[in-house]
């Protein structure tokens, strides 16, 4: 399966449109991540904790999309976008949605 942010896929002709498809993550943030990454905030430095979660979510919903492309008969998935969102009432999970159209290519 071929996933990839382009339009097109050089050296690749596309045959068969499927669709918009979309993959999603919602992660739920722990107290003792959000503890750790205030202390990161305060002193500086990046949250390793937060940029784990962030990657972990990513690769699910990537992971969901190629599975819905592949369900259509689908061998890659064109012009992806990744979009985070902070939901919840306090803001304390995080969404990741993947979404891009799924096509067969030759």
């Amino acid at each position: 399966m071929i996933l990839t942010t382009t339009p097109s896929i050089e050296g690749r002709k596309i045959t068969s449109y499927f669709g918009v498809i979309t993959g999603e993550a919602i992660m739920g943030a722990n107290i003792m991540r959000d503890l750790f990454a205030s202390i990161t905030d305060v002193i500086g430095g990046r949250s390793g904790a937060y940029e784990e979660k962030l990657q972990e979510a990513r690769q699910i919903a990537l992971r969901e999309l190629e599975e819905r492309a592949a369900r259509l008969g689908a061998n890659a998935v064109v012009g992806i976008d990744l979009d985070y969102e902070v939901v919840g009432q306090s803001g304390s999970m995080l969404m990741v949605s993947a979404s891009g159209t799924a096509v067969r290519v030759e």
